[in-house]
């Protein structure tokens, strides 16, 4: 007879938060309307984030997640061929960068700051600066850093664009900006003010908790937006996503989320030391999730934990990254690496 074992899910850095009632009622309310197309100018999404940023609606893009948006933009930047990223980072940038018609050039991690294998948690800023030639296309930073949690400090980053000609644009996806607690990591905004050919990637999927509407926004130098809205899909984001991503702005749901975040980052930092007592290596993190770096281990640690019931995300030799989730599912988490004998 076969044994049902409930599911886990700590693979897809997702938050363990049910949406906010106030977010609920905006799907309900958005549902009377169905039958009608989306704007496709997401024009009231647009102002809101101008105005919140500070920054010309024109250097606004709307679009499907960061994700989605990064493909935008990693298409729109050509036709030189080479895009220039962290090689243990979002796994979705191979496929990115191929999908755009040019040639990913991965830059492994800074080495020293990391266990077996050789490869750092963090970007190797100088040699992803050395990397960039008259063939680069833009550059690729993740920062927080999926799915290591490093960050990348004003400083280091200031250096590295110091060195980036002015002609390659720097895309700067801060997906996980809301659960840093760290003073020194920038606000890319900043970074975008100061240089002219950064980029700013953001979304709602993450501490917002719409990953299910796929909606996000990148903030671009206004001469490049044109060429990027010309990329885009028609009708994205949706009625649905739009409206929601819109009600999420407003203060009292931005105080709210806030507070999550907060919420988050104290179970991050209960989950880390629990693990560490376990006697497992986690990378100090700034994200909703941790990584594991054990190296030929992380596969047979994500098999043993899907039998389990629990499922992390595996890279192949290199390490598991394991989202923060709902208290419950942290000491399920716990318990099982007590019990194991990996």
């Amino acid at each position: 007879m076969r044994v049902h074992v409930q599911q886990t899910d700590l693979s897809m850095n997702e938050t363990p938060y049910p949406p906010l009632p106030s977010l609920r009622q905006a799907v309900e309310e958005g549902a009377a309307t169905l039958n009608r197309y989306p704007d496709r100018t997401a024009a009231a999404l647009t102002a809101a984030l101008a105005s919140r940023l500070d920054v010309p609606q024109e250097a606004i893009l709307v679009g499907p997640g960061s994700a989605g948006l990064c493909q935008h933009l990693v298409q729109a930047f050509g036709p030189r061929p080479d895009v220039v990223h962290p090689a243990l980072s979002f796994e979705g940038y191979p496929l990115i960068i191929r999908n755009a018609g040019a040639n990913a050039v991965p830059v492994p991690m800074a080495p020293g700051r990391g266990v077996p294998p050789t490869d750092g948690y963090g970007h190797d800023l100088p040699a992803m600066a050395a990397a960039v030639t008259d063939r680069t296309r833009c550059v690729l930073i993740c920062n927080p850093n999926n799915p290591t949690g490093a960050v990348l400090h004003r400083a280091e980053l200031v250096e590295f664009l110091d060195r980036v000609p002015v002609d390659v644009p720097v895309v700067i996806d801060e997906a996980y900006r809301d659960f840093v607690t760290d003073p020194d990591v920038p606000d890319a905004m900043d970074l975008y003010r100061a240089y002219d050919n950064v980029c700013v990637l953001r979304t709602f999927s993450k501490s917002y908790g719409l990953a299910a509407l796929r909606v996000g926004y990148a903030v671009v130098p206004p001469r490049v937006a044109p060429p990027v809205r010309m990329i885009g899909a028609v009708f994205f984001p949706n009625a649905l996503a739009q409206s929601v991503a819109l009600r999420s702005l407003e203060t009292d749901v931005t105080a709210e989320l806030t507070r999550r975040c907060a919420t988050l980052v104290r179970a991050r930092a209960r989950l880390t030391a629990e693990l560490r007592t376990l006697g497992l290596t986690v990378a100090p993190s700034e994200a909703n999730f941790l990584w594991l770096p054990l190296g030929e281990r992380a596969v047979p640690f994500a098999e043993a934990a899907r039998r389990a019931g629990i499922l992390v995300m595996a890279l192949d030799g290199k390490g598991v990254r394991i989202t923060v989730g709902s208290d419950d599912a942290n000491d399920r988490l716990c318990a099982f690496v007590r019990d194991s004998d990996l």
